[in-house]
């Protein structure tokens, strides 16, 4: 889990324009990923002030400081600029007064813009940041995109997860991490996985070495980054395990508070696992859009024991 982020972190990755204090840039720390718009601030109320936020000025909190008296507007500005306050960011590509640039300056604020509507900009940078600042754990694993899901594959060093990845890229499927899988948590409902930056787009294969798929399969095998949509464990065949043959049991992992589906796929000689994954991703996302072929079995049982049994109820009437 990263516990901040620069403001020349946020300034590079969102083409954003630095108005003053270039020089504070690395200095300023981001810690949360709430963004306060100080309109009634403006106007003077500080009771509940959350300084440590970004302070995103808009067109109306813009147009209401350029209405006041040069004196009060400096008051304000000197007041919203504290110690712990990140960054004042303007929308609209709104010039800054004056009055907030020397406030600014004074109590060591840099001063940034873009030319995004407010709506959108902010949006944009806390959706940036929750991502930025999300807790983050690291999985031994693989993690593929087959058919558009994203495919998180588990299992003891050795069983074969790299080579599997391996045909299914070959297969036409796209490749996001090997080895070792980041993921965090997005929303309430999605799990984000994405390489570790030393192995991105790279593979290791025992007796190869470590490849370069996008070098040797094009920008189309990788992907940089996926949901964790289902978790598929792979584990040396057990003979006298009783494996589920009918898809009736639902298993799951949790990540932070999120439950991910999760199955269990037995390898032996003979089976061609990265077939196997492919039908489980296709039956993943055909049950994902209301068809389950368990319940289709389930019903087709039902209705032959009622056959059954109204062909028997009528021998017997016979006899």
């Amino acid at each position: 889990m990263a516990n901040f982020v620069t403001v020349s972190q946020l300034v590079k990755e969102n083409d954003l324009k630095v108005y003053s204090g270039e020089e504070l840039l690395e200095k300023k720390h981001i810690t949360t990923s709430d963004i306060s718009r100080p309109g009634i601030e403006v106007t003077g109320y500080f009771d509940y002030y959350p300084s440590e936020r970004i302070q995103l000025f808009g067109q109306t909190e813009s147009a209401y400081s350029h209405s006041m008296t040069v004196n009060n507007r400096y008051k304000v500005m000197l007041e919203i600029c504290r110690d712990d306050t990140p960054v004042l960011l303007i929308s609209r590509n709104i010039s800054p007064s004056e009055e907030l640039l020397t406030a600014a300056r004074k109590n060591n604020v840099p001063v940034i813009g873009s030319a995004l509507p407010t709506t959108r900009l902010s949006s944009l940078i806390t959706e940036y940041l929750d991502e930025k600042l999300a807790p983050r754990e690291s999985v031994h694993g693989v993690l593929v995109d087959v058919y558009g899901i994203g495919i998180m594959l588990t299992g003891h060093s050795g069983i074969g997860k790299s080579e599997t990845a391996l045909e299914l890229v070959k297969r036409g499927h796209r490749l996001i991490a090997d080895d070792r899988v980041d993921v965090y948590q997005q929303d309430e409902k999605t799990i984000v996985g994405e390489a570790p930056k030393i192995l991105n787009h790279l593979l290791e294969i025992r007796g190869i070495g470590i490849i370069d798929v996008m070098n040797l399969f094009g920008a189309g095998a990788v992907r940089t980054v996926s949901d964790v949509q289902l978790i598929i464990n792979l584990e040396d065949w057990q003979p006298d395990k009783d494996y589920d043959r009918l898809g009736s049991v639902e298993d799951t992992r949790t990540f932070f508070d999120v439950e991910v589906p999760q199955m269990t796929i037995p390898v032996k000689v003979g089976r061609n696992i990265s077939i196997i994954i492919e039908v489980a991703a296709m039956n993943f996302r055909s049950k994902n859009m209301g068809y389950d072929a368990t319940k289709k079995f389930e019903e087709n049982l039902g209705s032959l024991i009622q056959e059954n049994g109204q062909k028997n109820s009528q021998d017997g009437d016979s006899k």
